[in-house]
């Protein structure tokens, strides 16, 4: 649908619009309709999964079909050659809308087939639908002591309202043993008149759900009506302090249809509830009564767990324990995990080469290890809706372990064309929108911080991984390439998408043509880490006509003659060792390059016309073309006036990334909703202060990181007050710089800046004393990093920082001492202090020390000072 949208713009030069117009509108209606039925249904008709297959399969090869002839059209240079190439993308259209035309009628046949006969998730609907945990998960609470503590104390606390207590985490994790445990403990119960507990499901039933609860209060099985039995549920719990237990809900809808069943007497009842969804958690759970996050086992509290189930009251043989530990480990933390593997080793003999032999076949073990573990698992996958679903199985397609950068994961998922745009948002806003909802739903972990407290990285538990890896597998959305198995012998050429580990046994490639006449049909290449096929990749992408996403940074080798044939490309980082034109590469959204031999390369990069740009990353001696240049350039071979007349701006242009340039500042013009900016000049630039002073334009811009690239010039070359915070722009959140060499009054000019979160400073700041009056305050700094050998005197009182919650301080050998007062910022959480050089025993170190002993001595143990 993205491809025949370009159809669509007003300027399009592509194919002629009188003759294709009509059929392009007609086949993309066909497709919306197609697409408005993935999104109603996909979710609620198990057996709908064969309609949505057949859709894939067919809108594949119509893809496939018309991005070849447009691939044809977009290459020739000659007008005959040309013609030639519209008229089979003509003949190519016509049969592709004839196929989807066909497609549509027969989805719509099978779903009459379906509603007459009724669906599988209608025959589940009425039954009871829980997955059985009693074959992985039995009454121990190993690890969990803590969790146990924080829930018992609630459920006897003093509040005498109804209070219903949430706990959330991933399936398998342990809530529903927390809570048996708790449901069972005789204390708790002896304080309740009234317990009740059933489990929801994905297939929420609420005549089945009041069935069971009147039976558990009133022990009647009477034929009744929903409202009877409600009626019957609520004077069976009114007046009694009751105890409810509602395992493993999956929507807020069920959660509001049954919540009027329970009467609120003031007398201290309590509802426990278990979600892997934190978005139910957070809607069920009362003002003062906050979610419980149920969190990993520690790999102490896996071992344990683990000898618990496999030796019950006998100690781990002393052989044994090093190969155990490192089994337990691939658990990753999950209870239920740990669990399964403790059941599995326990049907063999528990000697040395057979847990050896597990050891050294770990990835057959742990495929076993998940596949008993799916049943629970794969809930989760299937609750989803429609748009995060190849979101989340793309993520499994990186390898284990690893931390995905988050801002490259959101790129990727825009290029893939996974996030829809929504109102006025933008698609970056939209797509950190879909992680949040894919990590509350459990089934991606939070990994690193940035400095303003956002996700850095992000990461995926093994065991999910497994099920992303077999979903994507069936759905032929990511194909993550075996380390083990020959590279020709898995059709590589047949995957959408493949991404390629860091090793690969024996490497090989043999490039074959797709059945329908198209050199391979992959559409994505990604490549993680350094290979070892580095001769091959540049001859193996080049088979891929097609691709949309094309990631070999990792590589170091040359990939300038095959980028400018990959019309397609949406996405691309890669090395490079001469200029390449990028042209007809229209649709780039997101550019890195880096080049191998920095020496060689002088042409300029023409960018202008690339409407749909968003990122951009080249480093020296690559560097943006002039756009006045392109302009007057365009005026000799551009006929049509209403095209000269346009201006080149970059209006989806988020991120820039730039290295020395003598006209930055038109550069900085023509991309007004630039987001981030980081830039690295010279002193000896005579442009650069044109630059600075032509930031304001960047209304929208909220990070900013600025390096000056020759340290030792004389800072008193330039105007100070070019970098007051007047002529930053007001929007801006985090500022870095680098190398500045600024006198330490420039710092506090900054605190001009009145959303200003983090700062940092890498020898910024020049000089030996900084001292900070009363009327300059930070008002939202939270984020301060100093680094710099000169500062010796240090003056500031806490309320120059009123917000601040992290400081760190870099190298400050000199520094006589840390203000005192800077402890008494009620906000601070941490001073960290990395020392360089043989100065044990600092300044900064003692202060440092003596600010955070004041605090505990007042009561304050928050503050944590770590000195490296």
């Amino acid at each position: 649908m993205y491809t025949l949208k370009q159809f669509f713009k007003p300027n399009q030069s592509l194919v002629c619009q009188c003759c294709t117009q009509q059929h392009v509108e007609s086949l993309y209606q066909n497709l919306s309709a197609l697409q408005d039925f993935l999104d109603d249904t996909a979710k609620d008709i198990e057996t709908l999964k064969v309609v949505e297959k057949r859709i894939r399969n067919v809108v594949y090869k119509a893809e496939d079909r018309v991005d070849s002839s447009l691939r044809n059209i977009l290459l020739t240079d000659h007008e005959d050659k040309r013609q030639k190439a519209c008229r089979f993308f003509y003949e190519d259209l016509l049969k592709v809308e004839e196929q989807v035309y066909f497609l549509n009628k027969e989805v719509m046949v099978m779903v009459i087939d379906v509603n007459k006969h009724g669906s599988k998730s209608a025959e589940l609907a009425t039954t009871p639908s829980s997955p059985d945990k009693s074959t992985v998960e039995e009454n121990t609470i190993i690890g969990m002591e803590h969790d146990f503590n924080t829930i018992h104390d609630r459920l006897i606390s003093q509040t005498y309202e109804l209070t219903v207590i949430p706990i959330f985490g991933m399936g398998g994790i342990g809530k529903t043993t927390l809570v048996r445990k708790l449901y069972d403990d005789s204390f708790i119960r002896s304080r309740f008149d009234k317990h009740a507990w059933f489990t929801i499901s994905e297939e929420y039933n609420e005549r089945q759900m009041l069935l069971k609860i009147v039976s558990s209060i009133t022990g009647s099985n009477q034929e009744m009506s929903n409202d009877q039995l409600m009626e019957t549920v609520y004077r069976g719990l009114k007046c009694r302090r009751f105890l409810i237990v509602i395992d493993d809900i999956w929507s807020t809808e069920a959660w509001d249809q049954m919540q009027r069943i329970f009467p609120n007497d003031d007398n201290r009842s309590r509802i426990l509830l278990t979600t892997r969804l934190k978005y139910v958690a957070n809607y069920v759970s009362c003002p003062d009564s906050p979610p419980h996050s149920k969190s990993f086992l520690s790999l102490e509290d896996s071992w344990n767990l683990f000898t618990e189930k496999l030796f019950k009251k006998d100690p781990c043989p002393t052989i044994l324990k090093e190969t155990g530990k490192h089994i337990v480990k691939q658990c990753r933390g999950l209870a239920l995990s740990v669990v399964v593997v403790a059941g599995l080793l326990g049907k063999m003999d528990q000697t040395q080469d057979n847990w050896k032999k597990v050891e050294e076949n770990l990835n057959s073990f742990l495929g076993t290890v998940s596949e008993q573990c799916q049943s629970i698992l794969s809930f989760s996958y299937s609750y989803l809706p429609q748009y995060l679903r190849s979101c989340f199985l793309y993520v499994g397609g990186f390898p284990e372990d690893m931390e995905i950068n988050v801002s490259k994961l959101i790129r990727l998922w825009i290029a893939e064309q996974f996030v829809k745009a929504r109102s006025n948002k933008r698609l970056e806003v939209v797509a950190e929108g879909y992680l949040e909802e894919l990590i509350d739903r459990s089934l991606i972990l939070a990994g690193k911080q940035r400095a303003n407290g956002r996700m850095k990285t992000c990461k995926i538990h093994d065991l999910l991984r497994q099920l992303c890896l077999r979903e994507a597998h069936t759905e032929n959305v990511v194909h993550f390439m075996n380390e083990n198995v020959l590279m020709s012998s898995e059709g590589i050429y047949e995957q959408r998408r493949v991404i390629v580990p860091s090793k690969l046994l024996h490497p090989r490639f043999y490039p074959t043509r797709h059945s329908s006449g198209i050199t391979s049909i992959t559409r994505t290449f990604i490549t993680t880490k350094d290979n070892y096929f580095k001769r091959q990749t540049s001859s193996i992408v080049s088979q891929f006509k097609l691709l949309k996403v094309l990631d070999v940074l990792s590589v170091k080798k040359d990939f300038c003659c095959v980028i400018p044939q990959l019309v397609h490309l949406r996405y691309v980082a890669a090395n490079i060792n001469k200029a390449l034109s990028l042209a007809k590469l229209r649709n780039l959204e997101t550019i890195i390059l880096v080049t191998l031999e920095p020496t060689t390369l002088k042409q300029p990069l023409d960018i202008w016309r690339m409407t749909e740009i968003r990122h951009l990353d080249i480093r020296w001696p690559l560097y943006i073309c002039n756009p006045l240049l392109v302009e007057n350039h365009m005026t000799l071979y551009i006929s049509d006036p209403l095209e000269l007349e346009q201006p080149l701006f970059l209006n989806n242009l988020q991120t820039l990334h730039l290295h020395n340039s003598s006209f930055v500042s038109e550069i900085i013009r023509r991309t007004p909703n630039l987001k981030k900016l980081k830039i690295l000049h010279s002193y000896d630039n005579p442009y650069w202060h044109d630059f600075l002073y032509a930031l304001i334009l960047l209304e929208e811009l909220e990070t900013l990181h600025i390096k000056l690239g020759f340290l030792y010039t004389d800072p008193e070359t330039f105007d100070v007050m070019i970098f007051s915070g007047y002529n930053f722009p007001l929007n801006l959140k985090k500022l870095t710089l680098s190398l500045t060499r600024l006198p330490w009054d420039v710092m506090n000019l900054l605190a001009n800046l009145p959303n200003l979160e983090v700062l940092k400073a890498d020898n910024a700041f020049h000089g030996t004393d900084w001292k900070l009056d009363e009327d300059v305050v930070f008002n939202k700094l939270k984020y301060l990093q100093i680094k710099s050998g000169w500062l010796v005197r240090w003056e500031a009182g806490s309320n120059n920082f009123p917000m601040l919650e992290k400081l760190l301080l870099y190298g400050l050998n000199e520094l006589e001492e840390i203000p005192e007062s800077i402890g008494e910022i009620m906000t601070l959480k941490l001073i960290q202090i990395h020392c360089y050089g043989e100065k044990n025993g600092s300044g900064v170190e003692i202060s440092a020390k003596k600010i955070q002993e004041e605090q505990e001595s007042l009561g304050n143990y928050e503050l944590k000072v770590q000195i490296t």
